[in-house]
């Protein structure tokens, strides 16, 4: 009887120990992220299969770089701001720590885009993040009314006269450079070669203003303009093309032929986490296809998880198979970093080109 106690005794401490062992060293884990971008139901998934209880704070990418900038890095285990705001932040404020890559499971990343954000990321010879959610700007072209529609450029051809839109922003300047030929982004390090790509940006744009009916501000204006015919083609977003195909299946969204323009929010780690287990577990998670479809699913923005198409709404997986398949996202000019002053430079070019006459 002794010994059947005993070793009933001895069993009981294994298991607890077994249990103690795989129970996470630290249970919490404080990730700061954007709207949407943590459903609760992956959440609960998540905190069922690895026993890490989420704590959500929203932000953007300004309150991001203030929170973390006030810890030195600390207060949460991880953070997810966009590409382009974390090799100047971290230059500057050291506020992230270097991506091991050894512990992220690249197999299910896309291979361009994780590519993109490792260069974009680089600091001192170390990358500082790993892609999770993109979304695109390109063309939305009326394919019964302008056909011939294929690049940033074609928006200025004489016979779309008054039928053209697109916004006076950032992304015309660019998109428009690249189809012209110029590479922006590989100016943004030498402000006199840039000022002359803005003036020869500025030629081109005064020079090609009767096509342009007017200068959409905001989404829904967009719309209602290709909708109701005014306009034929335009320069906008993915989600606009592809609610406009829903309607009406002559429209539809177009990666120009000189590469679409994308943005990427990122996983990046920050400088003093203190649950580096924790964080990544949830990137792998996060961006394992089932769990990253369920994401696309509801909010209809890309993601670098290379397999999630498989597990996508029937629609959804249309839209993406037909305007965005790999050898499209394998053209796609990724933002970079902004230096100092480049917003103020093109936003005297903007000024000049919105005032001529």
């Amino acid at each position: 009887m002794k010994r059947c106690v005993l070793v009933l005794f001895v069993l009981a401490a294994l298991l607890a120990a077994s249990t103690a062992f795989a129970a996470p060293a630290n249970p919490v884990l404080r990730v700061i992220t954007w709207a949407g971008y943590a459903p609760q139901e992956l959440l609960d998934k998540f905190t069922a299969e690895t026993g890490y209880n989420v704590e959500i704070t929203l932000s953007n990418n300004e309150e991001m770089i203030s929170k973390l900038r006030a810890t030195r890095g600390g207060g949460f285990d991880l953070a997810q701001p966009s590409q382009d705001r974390i090799s100047s932040v971290v230059e500057q404020y050291r506020i992230y720590q270097p991506i091991d890559y050894s512990r992220i499971n690249e197999e299910q990343i896309d291979p361009s885009l994780l590519n993109a954000v490792k260069k974009n990321t680089l600091v001192d010879g170390k990358s500082y993040a790993v892609p999770h959610v993109y979304g695109t700007e390109g063309l939305v072209i009326n394919r019964a009314k302008a056909p011939d529609v294929k690049d940033f450029k074609d928006l200025l051809d004489p016979k779309y006269a008054g039928r053209v839109s697109y916004r006076l922003k950032r992304p015309t300047l660019i998109g428009m450079g690249f189809s012209l030929g110029y590479d922006p982004f590989s100016l943004y390090g030498k402000p006199e070669e840039y000022q002359k790509f803005l003036d020869e940006m500025e030629k081109v744009l005064i020079a090609g203003k009767p096509s342009v009916k007017t200068y959409w501000d905001n989404g829904d204006q967009l719309l209602q303009l290709l909708r109701s015919g005014e306009v034929w083609a335009a320069s906008a977003w993915e989600q606009a093309g592809w609610k406009l195909h829903g309607e009406n299946p002559d429209i539809d969204y177009l990666a120009p032929a000189s590469g679409a323009l994308a943005w990427v929010d990122t996983f990046a780690i920050p400088a003093r986490s203190e649950n580096l287990e924790g964080a990544y577990a949830y990137i792998n998670f996060m961006l394992r296809p089932e769990n990253a479809a369920f994401f696309t699913n509801r909010e209809t923005y890309g993601t670098a998880s290379k397999e999630a198409v498989n597990f996508l709404d029937p629609e959804i997986k249309a839209n993406f198979t037909r305007g965005l398949p790999p050898e499209v996202l394998a053209k796609i000019n990724w933002y970079p970093t902004v230096p100092a002053g480049i917003e103020e430079m093109e936003g005297r070019t903007l000024d000049k080109v919105k005032a001529a006459r």
